[in-house]
């Protein structure tokens, strides 16, 4: 009998190469998320506006007519949109001061200024207007100390006010503002202001014509942010206000929940965003043309 000769086992050949993943895979799952949780819901909020009646029986753009046609609507809207306008102004004037003082800090005290910048962030938005209800009352932090001080005789109305609800969502949104222009202002090189300085031109004249210019793409984003999100603070608004006021997040809120009509208040949301929308776009376009990107 002959030995058996032994077996030789084959090497196996492994394909160790990385699957390649396309980029519209790699999109995919944010894609679907968008369209479930983004625009299929607003896409029902124009089905549910396109309704002429409550219980969405009849189809036309009825809400539409009703809200153009009444001067009170349109009053409304104006309102809440100048509201933005004047809370991003307030921001701005605000933001640039403090901006500039993060950049120009020393390292080890950027920190604790980061800190007192982003620290609205860290609190609720409900306490933080909460707050300002405490400081502008009758009975509150300024009319209180404006009586020690012998400057009024009585209680000032300051609370109720427009003027304070545009102050307190100031204060709120200021790091939206803040924020994106430390990082325009930290890519500026700084020898440039000095190259300024050094030619002749003052401090006013160098931030105008050096620093402002280059820092236009983080000033337009922080109006792009406070200015969507404070037209749209249902919280503030409401409790600042106090009802005096009414602007679009709480007239949404009387015609859903106080009328229950529901074609009307989806119709007051889908103009509140398609406003926003267009005043987005138009900040994005003089974004571009200061760039130099589109030519007039």
């Amino acid at each position: 009998m002959t030995a058996a000769s032994p077996s030789i086992a084959m090497p196996i050949a492994v394909d160790t190469q990385p699957v390649a993943l396309s980029p519209l895979s790699l999109a995919l799952p944010l894609g679907l998320f968008f369209i479930v949780f983004v625009l299929g819901p607003l896409l029902l909020l124009v089905f549910v506006s396109l309704h002429n009646d409550p219980a969405l029986i009849h189809f036309g753009f009825g809400q539409y007519s009703k809200f153009f046609t009444d001067s009170f609507n349109v009053n409304v809207l104006v309102q809440t949109l100048w509201l933005g306008v004047k809370v991003t102004a307030l921001a701005l004037l605000l933001g640039i001061p403090l901006a500039s003082l993060y950049t120009g800090a020393p390292a080890r005290w950027q920190g604790p200024l980061m800190l007192v910048i982003v620290l609205p962030l860290l609190t609720s938005a409900v306490v933080r207007t909460f707050a300002w209800v405490v400081i502008l009352g009758r009975e509150g932090i300024v009319n209180t100390l404006l009586l020690h001080a012998g400057l009024i005789d009585a209680p000032l109305r300051l609370l109720f006010t427009q003027g304070a609800v545009v102050v307190a969502l100031a204060q709120i949104e200021l790091p939206l503002m803040v924020l994106p222009l430390i990082t325009s202002l930290m890519n500026i090189d700084p020898n440039l202001r000095q190259a300024s300085l050094a030619l002749g031109a003052g401090s006013w004249r160098t931030f105008f014509r050096i620093t402002l210019p280059l820092s236009m793409p983080g000033l337009l984003a922080g109006c792009t942010l406070v200015f969507a999100s404070s037209v749209s603070a249902f919280v503030t608004q409401t409790l600042v206000g106090g009802g005096q006021h009414v602007f679009m997040p709480f007239y949404m809120y009387q015609q859903a929940i106080e009328a229950s009509n529901y074609p009307f208040a989806a119709t007051v949301a889908v103009l509140l965003l398609a406003f926003v929308a267009i005043v987005v776009v138009l900040i994005n376009v003089f974004g571009r043309r200061s760039k130099g990107f589109i030519h007039g």
